[in-house]
């Protein structure tokens, strides 16, 4: 019987599922995967975006690009160095566009997986088999469109969410309401308030419901426990740069009840000052209903429009896992985040009874700093841990549960103590209860975590030869220590004379390396 032909399933063509598909070929020159992409073109679904970092954290470590426009760089030149990409390590064949994954269940006797996959266009259902499944999943992907607003769908003018602006659209002589805060209304978007009110012929009224926190540079979430003073005192720096930078009239609706980091910190690229220009106007007065040629507020008033650009965020995916997975007996990847109370997983990558599924941007990966170079991290880790399952020296690898509770207890204990206990965001299941999307510690805590496996946390099925490399491995290790140790007490003994102390410590330390290499 010939050697199986491993073969690995990747969802989702976004920045994720390019950056492991890369690696694949470049680390492990590996190229029997796929890529399912719901989508037509690479680099996810966030259309009329823009950074919301310095630019130079959205390109690869190993593939930096230094010729960006903009210190936060709009979204058709950040897709276009990702299709650069994807030509250069020749991504394009393994990827099927307008695929929605719809199951992978595990058949633990042939140890793969059964991947059912449907084309979103002609319905039509494919099953291929996978020895490892890589979710590359965006967190924030679907639109979030405010259907509980009455009228959303009587609007007879243009209407759309700011991720789905359509590209010829022409806003000159337009009337247009923008209706949200967050990221996509004045950062993420395009910083799209700013842009379109540069037309002095573009009426532009902001609809607030919540006020953001917003500072000259991106600030991430407070994850540490901070004392009151701390927290006070960094809530009355950014107040007053809002209120420095604001027309006297919105100052008394322009702080937010919530603490700094507690919601999503937007960095301020122009929005305050746009609040100076005569046609942009910001509106508190809440949103009684939306009517065939404009909106009526709470207060009664009926404003007419001819757009309607909805700045509402995205649906937070993480809370439920979009398609069914299925492991060891029976046991789902939704099944396991109810039983836990919300998402979780093994340092947000891997979880219990589902083997050789790994998760990218899982549960508790939002950090400080570039979700890229969070990514370039999981990715590494998962590199270590598919390597045997491809080359054939193991099956399978499935993180044990106690280490899983062990991570998540002590994750859980930090978030308590944090800014993120304090508000309703999609970053909590159900809005108010477990805290599923931020890292509490420091970046560099994550890379360590993660520079390499813990092997003794994880099963290993079907992997006599893997082990039998280890230890192989180890032994020579042990032997080239060995050498070098009994070098240098020759050395010592020459220059000394004669010391048993020396040789008993190379001893004992040789000891010790034969003890844990005959361990693995």
């Amino acid at each position: 019987m010939g050697e199986i032909q491993r073969r690995v399933a990747i969802i989702g063509a976004g920045v994720a599922g390019l950056t492991q598909a890369i690696a694949l070929k470049t680390k492990l020159k590996f190229h029997d995967f796929t890529i399912f992409e719901k989508g037509s073109e690479v680099g996810g679904v966030w259309r009329g975006c823009s950074s919301d970092i310095d630019i130079h954290w959205y390109s690869l470590s190993t593939d930096l690009y230094p010729y960006w426009n903009k210190s936060h760089g709009l979204q058709p030149e950040i897709q276009a160095y990702w299709i650069e990409l994807s030509k250069k390590h020749n991504l394009y064949p393994h990827i099927k566009f307008n695929t929605r994954v719809l199951s992978a269940e595990w058949d633990d006797a042939k140890q793969q997986y059964t991947v059912i996959a449907e084309d979103i266009f002609s319905g039509k259902k494919t099953t291929s088999v996978a020895h490892v499944v890589i979710s590359a999943l965006g967190i924030l992907e679907v639109p979030n469109l405010p259907y509980e607003i009455p009228g959303v769908r009587k609007f007879q003018g243009t209407s759309f969410h700011s991720a789905q602006w359509p590209g010829s659209m022409n806003l000159q002589n337009k009337r247009v309401a923008v209706i949200g805060n967050a990221s996509s209304g004045h950062m993420t978007r395009a910083q799209f308030v700013p842009s379109i009110s540069a037309d002095p012929s573009v009426e532009v009224v902001n609809f607030i419901r919540t006020p953001t926190w917003l500072l000259t540079r991106f600030v991430a979430p407070l994850h540490l426990p901070m004392g009151d003073k701390a927290l006070q005192k960094q809530r009355d720096a950014m107040a007053k740069y809002i209120l420095d930078n604001t027309p006297d009239k919105y100052h008394s609706h322009m702080i937010p009840d919530h603490p700094p980091g507690c919601k999503r910190t937007v960095a301020d690229s122009g929005f305050l000052e746009s609040l100076y220009r005569s046609n942009v106007t910001l509106n508190f007065d809440g949103i009684a209903e939306i009517v065939e040629n404009g909106i009526i507020t709470k207060t009664g008033e009926m404003l007419p429009f001819d757009v309607i650009v909805y700045a509402t965020g995205f649906i937070g995916k993480q809370e439920r896992y979009p398609m069914h997975v299925r492991g060891w007996n029976g046991a789902t990847v939704q099944g396991y985040y109810d039983a836990h109370g919300g998402p979780t997983a093994y340092i947000g990558t891997a979880i219990p009874d589902t083997p050789n599924f790994y998760l990218i941007n899982g549960p508790n990966t939002g950090t400080r700093i570039s979700a890229l170079f969070i990514t370039e991290v999981q990715v590494a880790y998962i590199l270590q841990l598919i390597e045997p399952v491809l080359t054939g020296s193991a099956s399978s690898f499935t993180i044990k549960a106690t280490p899983t509770d062990t991570y998540n207890a002590k994750l859980q204990e930090q978030l308590s103590h944090s800014v993120h206990v304090h508000c309703q965001s999609w970053a909590r299941t159900n809005g108010t209860d477990k805290v599923f999307y931020p890292f509490p510690w420091p970046a560099t805590v994550w890379w360590w975590l993660l520079r390499r496996p813990n092997w003794d946390h994880y099963i290993a099925v079907g992997a006599e030869k893997w082990v039998w490399a280890r230890r192989i491995k180890a032994v020579k290790k042990f032997l080239k220590c060995s050498a070098v140790l009994t070098l240098l007490w020759s050395y010592i003994s020459l220059r000394s004379g004669y010391d048993t102390t020396w040789w008993q410590a190379i001893t004992v330390t040789c000891g010790y390396l034969s003890k844990f290499a005959l361990r693995l």
